[in-house]
């Protein structure tokens, strides 16, 4: 339904000077940096590094001084938040974002309509400029929620950085505990080799039997297969490694160090790592987000239930031999069947859905936190037993059964022996030791960063400002 009013230039003009103001006051332009500044300090903060933009000659700069070393893992998170692609895309959905902010702070572009109607006598003239009220009046509103949901992907995007390093360091664990059990067995092969060669001999001149020279030569066939599988899995764990580090062909060759760190000598403290995690992860603060993002947005929709269009604008029509009438034009789309029920009890489903999805990872992060903190702190007890009681006993067994064998007390069979034996011991401290710096990385990403077992929240949550109707729909 239109309504047209007629009035003269100087009502207009008035109408015009506070519309115009505020139309230009709420337009506002883009950062300077983007937003990454606050997604870089908070991935500082819980990484130890900055999420940078950099260009590609200096990335590659930095990269080269990173990789020209053994890798380290905080060589390896500097890498990852530098070069990961997936990282980027996450970047670039923050531009996104902001541009959505910057156009809830603009005004629809004004309408202009002109018309020609002529018969045999006069020649009538309509001219009209029409401006977009609803989206005027609901400018603020819209922007304070588009804010609110430019901060929240800044969360989203500091949590994909916090994984992103996270994923990056538990590569590294394995891909560094790979290599050192390859090299193992690698050793382990060459002893086997020895001992297969040791028994054919001694059989050839009648001091083995078949017995003990087949048992010589299974091993030797174990060892050899399971050296394959630790080279298939130091060359996965490596491949992935490369691939979260964002790496490519020529950058394929990094360095890693022939062991893993040393566990430490004390733990963590435990105080309060269910409220630090509810205080501090990234995705808690996120469903926060989202979820003042969509109150703002039902208030919103509940404001503009019945006002679906509302234009206004300066019009004119003049006719030929007649004097040339002024006025204004309003167009009201009438709410006579769609009443905005079912928009605004979407908006309330929607409502109550990011405030139980926030209650459960609540839930979530508090139960996540207890179980990886007793997998933080088991880790440590096997890896610290292993290095100082299973592996040292087992050496003093060896010397003993060593020096027993050069005094000619024990036999080569015993020697043997314990060296397979061995052979799960020292494998399986490897295996406590990266345990360990897996569990205190995961530890670290679900007390700071989010959860290891939901998935990864979407890019933005709730109501979206864009979707509140105006003239233009």
């Amino acid at each position: 339904m239109k309504t047209e009013f007629f009035l003269n230039k100087r009502t207009f003009a008035r109408l015009s000077s506070w519309i115009l103001p505020l139309a230009l006051s709420a337009c506002a332009g883009f950062s300077a940096d983007g937003g990454i500044g606050r997604v870089s300090s908070l991935s500082e903060e819980r990484t130890g590094h900055p999420v940078q933009l950099v260009k590609p000659d200096a990335r590659e700069e930095r990269l080269a001084q990173l990789l020209s070393s053994p890798l380290t893992p905080d060589s390896a998170t500097e890498i990852a938040l530098l070069n990961n692609k997936r990282l980027q895309v996450a970047l670039a959905d923050l531009g996104i974002a902001e541009a959505d902010l910057v156009q809830a702070g603009r005004l629809r572009n004004p309408g202009f309509s002109f018309g020609r109607l002529s018969s045999s006598s006069d020649t009538e003239f309509e001219r009209a400029i029409l401006f977009d009220l609803t989206g005027l009046l609901t400018m603020p509103m819209r922007r304070a929620i588009e804010e609110r949901r430019f901060g929240q992907v800044q969360l989203q995007t500091a949590l994909q950085a916090v994984r992103t390093a996270t994923d990056a360091r538990r590569a590294y664990f394995q891909a560094v505990a790979s290599q050192q059990s390859l090299r193992y067995f690698q050793q382990v092969d060459l002893a086997a080799q020895a001992s297969a060669e040791l028994a054919q001999r001694m059989a050839a001149v009648g001091n083995w039997g078949k017995l003990e020279q087949a048992r010589e030569q299974a091993f030797r066939a174990e060892v050899a297969a399971q050296l394959v599988r630790a080279s298939h899995a130091a060359r996965v764990s490596r491949e992935r490694l490369v691939r979260l580090l964002g790496l490519s062909d020529e950058h394929a060759s990094l360095k890693l160090p022939d062991r893993l760190p040393d566990i430490p000598a004390t733990l963590e403290s435990s105080d309060r790592i269910e409220s630090r995690a509810l205080a501090q992860r990234l995705d808690v603060q996120a469903a926060k987000f989202e979820t003042e993002s969509t109150a703002k947005s039902l208030g919103l929709t509940r404001a503009t239930r019945f006002v679906n269009v509302l234009e206004v604008g300066y019009q004119n029509k003049s006719t030929n031999g007649s004097p040339r009438a002024d006025g204004y034009e309003v167009e009201l789309s009438l709410p006579l069947f769609d009443w905005g029920t079912a928009r605004v009890r979407r908006a309330e489903a929607i409502y109550l859905r990011s405030l139980q999805r926030t209650a459960d990872i609540a839930v979530q992060a508090r139960s996540e936190v207890r179980e990886l903190h007793s997998a933080y702190q088991s880790s440590h007890q096997v890896a610290r037993q292993y290095r100082d009681e299973i592996v040292p006993a087992k050496k003093r067994v060896s010397d003993e059964v060593l020096l027993r064998y050069n005094g000619m007390l024990s036999s080569v069979f015993e020697l043997l022996a314990d060296a397979r034996s061995q052979i799960a011991s020292i494998n399986a401290a490897i295996d406590a030791q990266r345990e360990f710096w897996v569990a205190d990385t995961d530890l670290q990403f679900v007390i700071h960063g989010g959860s290891l077992l939901l998935p990864m929240p979407a890019a933005a949550g709730g109501v979206p400002a864009s979707a509140v109707p105006s003239a233009a729909h």
